[in-house]
């Protein structure tokens, strides 16, 4: 995305003039206090809304010259999603609750390529089940099994440890490192937790719309230090912050 701002009714201002380049197979997640437009930023990058002005770009294609019916192909496509709610359909399967986007596309699905994926999220033997039958942690399995069917340049996760305890929350975040490192996956991770972030091969901290610092590989120590140090003052009057520099 080049230069993109989020304005809605009221003038208020979501994303102020905000620049990212995500690199295939990077792993990038973004956090910041509450209301920094961390969220925004991700509906914005996914095409699931319009920015107010600049420009955002899924896998060289430009979203807003898309009329709404080819946005939502190219998201089905191209895009991959996990989210809190696991957001699984009851009466399906799980096999059902996987492969659902490529039946919403027309496509047939790819039997090794499904096979590869249900092995790597650890549900072999799991596939005839419904989501009531799993736990919490089987079902974001399924959902992301679901978010990487149709092979898609970029997964977004909202939160995706959110509604799990602490050692399935964990076996979720090694499964997505080991996404990004062995399937070559492109995931960008949406969260206010720093030890989620910490996962990461670099986070980008928001604040009042804007990206106001990037961390290589940081510890979740240091991003915890980071959010609870924002100068919110001087950001929102644009000035940067004492000892660092201005971030585009």
């Amino acid at each position: 995305m080049a230069r993109v701002s989020r304005t809605y009714p009221g003038g208020v201002r979501a994303l102020d003039d905000v620049s990212l380049t995500v690199e295939r197979g990077a792993f990038v997640a973004v956090m910041g206090p509450s209301g920094s437009g961390k969220s925004t930023l991700m509906h914005c990058a996914a095409g699931l809304d319009t920015p107010t002005g600049g420009t955002v770009h899924i896998d060289g294609v430009e979203v807003g010259r898309l009329g709404e019916a080819r946005r939502t192909e190219l998201r089905r496509q191209r895009v991959g999603f996990v989210f809190q709610s696991y957001n699984l359909l009851p009466s399906l399967s799980v096999a059902d609750n996987i492969t659902l986007p490529l039946r919403l596309a027309g496509t047939a699905p790819d039997v090794a390529w499904v096979r590869t994926l249900v092995e790597r999220v650890g549900l072999t033997g799991r596939l005839g089940h419904r989501p009531a039958e799993l736990s919490g942690g089987q079902q974001q399995r399924a959902a992301l099994a679901r978010a990487l069917v149709s092979r898609p340049a970029v997964v977004f996760a909202d939160e995706p440890t959110g509604a799990l305890d602490l050692r399935t929350a964990r076996e979720v975040l090694d499964l997505l490192r080991e996404l990004v490192g062995g399937l070559g996956q492109t995931v960008v991770l949406v969260t206010h937790d720093p030890l989620v972030a910490a996962r990461a091969d670099r986070v980008l901290v928001m604040a009042d719309g804007r990206i106001v610092d990037t961390l290589v590989a940081p510890a979740a120590a240091d991003l915890a230090h980071r959010i609870t140090t924002l100068d919110l003052d001087r950001i929102r009057t644009g000035q940067p912050e004492p000892g660092r520099p201005e971030t585009e």
